[in-house]
């Protein structure tokens, strides 16, 4: 399970130091793709599989369940993580994510998010009126 938010950076090899706590979870190999929300997700493989799999149950005929796993299959790349716990990004992963140097590295239970810095800042900074939007929509979902 990946929890919690860290802050790093990306070197100049195009490579991400994947935090401490998110290395065992994640293993030696991984999946990085391009979210449809503009961030980078990094799936441990077995992760990546069940999503892949469950993709595979849409139905077929359909022309817009096609272009979402040609999205899903085009911006993702296979990850190997070194012994420093770094991976290399793509570059056309970072630039489609506006990833420049600084990064939020944050657990989302079975993958790991990675944002631009300012994108999250931009994004993610609750204010009491957000949070109390935030609280409705949990109780519209009955969560």
């Amino acid at each position: 399970m990946f929890v919690g938010k860290y802050y790093n950076s990306i070197d100049s090899k195009s490579r991400l130091i994947i935090p401490a706590k998110f290395r065992e979870d994640l293993g030696e190999e991984c999946i990085i793709a391009l979210s449809l929300d503009k961030c980078l997700t990094i799936y441990p493989m077995e992760e990546w599989n069940k999503f892949l799999n469950e993709l595979d149950e849409l139905p077929k005929s359909n022309p817009k369940v096609r272009q979402l796993k040609r999205f899903y299959n085009t911006y993702a790349m296979k990850g190997d993580i070194d012994k420093q716990g770094r991976v290399t990004i793509s570059q056309e992963l970072i630039t489609m994510a506006k990833i420049q140097k600084e990064l939020v590295t944050m657990g989302s239970n079975k993958f790991i998010e990675v944002w631009s810095r300012e994108s999250w800042d931009e994004q993610f900074i609750f204010d009491d009126e957000e949070l109390d939007d935030i609280s409705k929509l949990a109780e519209e979902l009955g969560f």
